[in-house]
């Protein structure tokens, strides 16, 4: 089945980088879109990054030039680089892999249809 595992998380200063990962399993990592989410607490969830199988990325104007997605095809692993962060980014951290393999990769919520447990960055100025 189906296995999306984050980790990385934790409490760090505003400017630090955090690193979050999400061992993947259970399905063909190499074909399928893959997203980064984010939710804090009373706020609707947010996509924050997408990449798609050709390494095609998208971001969320609020982490432009401070967050990188990657995603390691040996490894079945998707990376999310947090540099610079700011308390607003504070929330828990979730990966998520589309529903269906090929169509565009989107940062839209409904698309995606399989989901891991998230990791909480809290982020204190």
């Amino acid at each position: 089945q189906v296995r999306l595992v984050e980790s990385g998380g934790g409490s760090v200063q505003a400017g630090d980088s955090l690193r979050l990962s999400c061992e993947t399993s259970g399905y063909n990592f190499r074909i399928y879109c893959m997203a980064w989410f984010r939710q804090a607490p009373g706020q609707e969830r947010e996509a924050v990054a997408t990449i798609n199988i050709d390494g095609t990325t998208t971001y969320a104007d609020s982490v432009e030039d401070r967050f990188t997605i990657s995603r390691d095809m040996s490894r079945t692993t998707l990376y999310l680089q947090l540099n610079s962060l700011k308390p607003e980014d504070s929330a828990k951290y979730y990966c998520a892999r589309k529903f269906a393999a090929g169509g565009p990769c989107a940062p839209r919520q409904e698309i995606f249809g399989f989901w891991g447990q998230g990791t909480q960055v809290t982020v204190s100025s």
